[in-house]
């Protein structure tokens, strides 16, 4: 496949809508999600739907798939009243969606995993030979036969697109799908995309990176507050004023102090770390220093040993083999709850579950990870007030949209639970904090915000590690970089001195490693 193969650009032709919405309300409990929502979508055509987290996009493409019902209004297919009564119904409709959480099954073949998600059924070998050409045709090669826990977060996507196309979609609605994708990635993702509008399939694009939303959307449907405030061609504004439209305020870019750095904080000797999965990839012989005041970003595709990591410096797991020190004393056994004792704090990627739980109140799952950091308890008797107004505060500050402190966990959009989870950490005021994809799924002011709040947070003398996979947050924030390639880091270098190449370089395993 050549990704500079030219393609037909379907947003140069006249068009008319696919689907168009009008009208759209819907109310979750006393919450207005969506208001008299209005949007169309043309044949061919790639269109994108922005807005903060919470804004309302979930809950209008959730309507389209046949998720949830609305409240009032109406949706046409295709000139048709179209009222889809389930994602099954949807589907045979012409409705496509990938999710940003893939909907796999590890220890299964590609061919399984597409299979069970069918609503048709195949004869086996018919179905794997559409897979290989189709996937082919598209720029997604695939082999059926391969298991997907071997695979790459890029070619795991790519079962998630097939499957769909498999069912020949009219609207194929796709929900932040460059979030954790390589660049390689992202160019192949785009080719295959322009290669379906210009066939006449529409694409319903979501994404908080609008330089990406820019490159591959003329036109853009922007929500605030569950509202449509604008429709408008995004190559009429820039990055940053698209931004603006979505949160209704400038962004302010992010401001570094010249720091000096303090004493090292965090050392790894020889730290080997297994995998608990079968299919993930442990760590062997790391080597590390990082000092007060100092932001280290670890970047690399996912999959390379990135939850391994976490699960070490965390106290999730003990190592198998080597040191960890923190101030200059050995942690190596210390579980979670011990290491949060000493200031060492730590957010997985993994929000929903493992950083938060679900069905608990925020103001009890502040409860139950600030208790004793916090000062949350006396004599062993909990003190509720003092964990609703620490709850209070972490909403306040980092502009959680939620209706209480009373609010569930699950209740809460990715992008808001992201900011509650790092919030949560952050007002700990850590010695030593470790977060595993910081601004994963939130909207561009969010971002700003949280990575603002890191490089404050390293300005007061803390020592950072950042584990991530987007580059662009890697360099705004980082002091220093290093990457994670099957298992192994690269030796640290200078941020300032770094060069994309050479961050290319790293992630490929092409540079030193210990």
């Amino acid at each position: 496949m050549s990704s500079t193969r030219p393609l037909t650009d379907s947003r140069s032709r006249p068009s008319s809508p696919l689907i168009s919405v009008n009208g759209i309300t819907k109310f979750f409990s006393n919450t207005l999600a969506n208001s008299n929502i209005k949007l169309s979508v043309n044949n061919g055509e790639i269109h994108a739907l922005l807005g903060e987290n919470g804004a309302g996009k979930s809950t209008l493409v959730k309507i389209i798939y046949g998720l949830v019902a609305p409240d009032s209004g109406e949706m046409k297919l295709s000139g048709q009243t179209f009222q889809p009564k389930n994602p099954r119904d949807a589907r045979k409709n012409g409705i496509g969606m990938v999710f940003q959480h893939f909907s796999l099954f590890n220890a299964l073949s590609v061919f399984e995993n597409i299979a069970i998600g069918l609503d048709e059924r195949f004869e086996a070998a018919s179905l794997k030979s559409r897979i290989i050409s189709l996937s082919k045709n598209y720029g997604l090669p695939l082999n059926p036969d391969d298991i997907v826990g071997n695979l790459s977060v890029g070619q795991q996507q790519r079962i998630e697109i097939v499957r769909c196309l498999l069912q020949n979609p009219k609207l194929l609605i796709m929900d932040e799908p460059t979030s954790v994708l390589n660049p390689l990635e992202v160019e192949q993702l785009f080719y295959t995309l322009k290669k379906l509008a210009s066939e006449g399939t529409s694409i319903l694009y979501i994404s908080h990176k609008l330089a990406e939303v820019k490159d591959l959307c003329k036109r853009a449907t922007v929500l605030r507050g569950g509202k449509v405030v604008d429709t408008c061609n995004t190559h009429d504004f820039s990055a940053p004023e698209l931004a603006e439209l979505m949160v209704g305020s400038s962004i302010k870019p992010t401001v570094r102090l010249n720091r000096k750095f303090g004493d090292i904080v965090l050392k790894l000797e020889n730290l080997y770390q297994d995998s608990e999965d079968p299919f993930g990839t442990s760590i062997k012989n790391l080597n590390l220093e990082v000092k007060g005041g100092e932001i280290l970003g670890v970047g690399g595709v996912s999959g390379n040993g990135q939850d391994e990591l976490m699960t070490a410096l965390s106290g999730e797991l003990s190592p198998r083999k080597g040191k960890i020190f923190f101030k200059g004393c050995d942690i190596s056994l210390l579980n979670a709850e011990g290491r949060r004792a000493l200031g060492i704090f730590s957010a997985p990627e993994e929000r929903l579950g493992h950083a938060a739980c679900p069905s608990m109140k925020l103001s009890e799952n502040v409860l139950i990870t600030c208790s004793k950091t916090a000062k949350l308890t006396k004599y062993g008797i909990i003190q509720r007030n003092f964990s609703e107004e620490l709850t209070r505060e972490i909403i306040n500050k980092f502009d959680v949209k939620t209706d209480s402190t009373s609010s569930v966990a699950s209740s809460l959009s990715g992008g808001n639970l992201q900011k509650f989870v790092i919030g949560r950490e952050l007002l700990q005021n850590p010695k030593l904090l470790i977060i595993n994809q910081p601004t994963w799924g939130v909207d561009a002011s969010a971002a700003a915000f949280i990575r603002q709040a890191i490089i404050d947070l390293a300005e007061s003398g803390t020592a950072v590690v950042i584990i991530s996979q987007d580059l662009d947050e890697l360099i705004e924030v980082s002091d220093s970089f290093t990457a994670l390639v099957g298992g192994r880091i690269s030796d640290p270098k200078p941020m300032s001195g770094l060069k994309i190449r050479d961050i290319g370089q790293m992630m490929s395993g092409a540079m030193s490693y210990d």
